[in-house]
């Protein structure tokens, strides 16, 4: 990984003392595992949703690892009941020297075995998360932590698509979109979906399909689906269980067993045993603002 400072004509720092632009090393490859980029809105549901997956994963018989990439690093809360370190934090006890670092450091085990990583995020407005990320995925590949994976999930922060969150589409088989039956959700996926685009250029990343979350109704992500060419591959409704599982540090597959969280489990189920059996891939395309407006019955 090269790390550049950005400078102006003058030498001078134009993005903020500190601040680093990053080309990630093209030989820095996760290995043999599917590994799966979880995307959309922020505060749409992405870690419930990226930690729920993981499981069902897991249940399936699946070495699995998740990945948190936002600074407020609770990605794996409800698998492992606490806030962990950052890898950034952890290295910067050890002044960067990696090797010093032992894997409990920066991994903790969570529920059903479902290994937890936290990658954190560079001090505000002076780095990039792709940074980040990759010394994440360097860090795993120095300890052989990935060579007996079976599927790694990023979780990654918010809707943001700039290069540097964008970067765990240089590592993602699949990317999932989870978005709400409503405007803004829609608007940030379709941001998602042109990032999606322009990094399956050069990348094997493709489009996985959208995860509708807390919604009742669907119409509104069916009709920019179909405008788009997406599909749903999984609904979870707005449901106060899943809202209390979150509160309770559990995952959905932990909770008193009702026929509500039952159902919400088999969908889970379902979707981890369809993404990791399939090979379907969406194309996709992102629309102008305006055509979304028009689309979706705004002035």
């Amino acid at each position: 990984m090269n790390i550049m400072t950005a400078r102006g004509i003058t030498g001078r720092p134009i993005d903020g003392d500190g601040s680093v632009q990053v080309q990630l090393d093209p030989n820095l490859k996760i290995g043999n595992a599917k590994v799966f980029a979880v995307y959309g809105k922020g505060g749409i549901g992405k870690s419930t949703t990226s930690s729920n997956l993981s499981v069902a994963f897991s249940k399936l018989g699946k070495r699995v690892l998740q990945i948190g990439c936002d600074p407020k690093h609770d990605s794996t809360f409800t698998l492992t009941k606490t806030l962990m370190p950052t890898v950034i934090d952890v290295l910067e006890s050890v002044n960067f020297h990696s090797e010093e670092l032992r894997v409990e450091d920066f991994v903790y085990q969570g529920y059903n075995g479902v290994m937890c990583v936290e990658a954190g995020g560079p001090p505000a407005g002076t780095g990039c998360g792709g940074y980040v990320v990759g010394q994440t995925v360097k860090l795993l590949k120095e300890h052989h932590l990935l060579d007996d994976t079976d599927v790694v999930i990023f979780d990654v922060l918010g809707d943001v698509v700039c290069g540097g969150f964008a970067a765990p589409l240089q590592h993602a088989d699949r990317a999932l979109i989870v978005a709400a039956n409503d405007f803004d959700s829609i608007f940030a996926m379709n941001r998602i979906v042109a990032a999606i685009q322009s990094k399956s250029k050069n990348y094997k990343v493709r489009l996985g399909g959208v995860i509708a979350n807390r919604s009742a109704a669907t119409d509104q992500i069916d009709r920019f689906n179909e405008a788009c060419g997406l599909k749903t591959v999984a609904h979870f409704r707005d449901l106060d269980a899943i809202r209390l599982s979150r509160l309770k540090k559990q995952t959905l597959f932990e909770m008193d067993l009702t026929p509500e969280i039952e159902a919400v489990q088999q969908e889970y189920l379902r979707l981890a045993a369809n993404l990791y059996a399939s090979t379907e891939e969406y194309t996709g395309r992102s629309l102008k603002d305006r055509e979304i407006f028009d689309l979706l019955g705004f002035d």
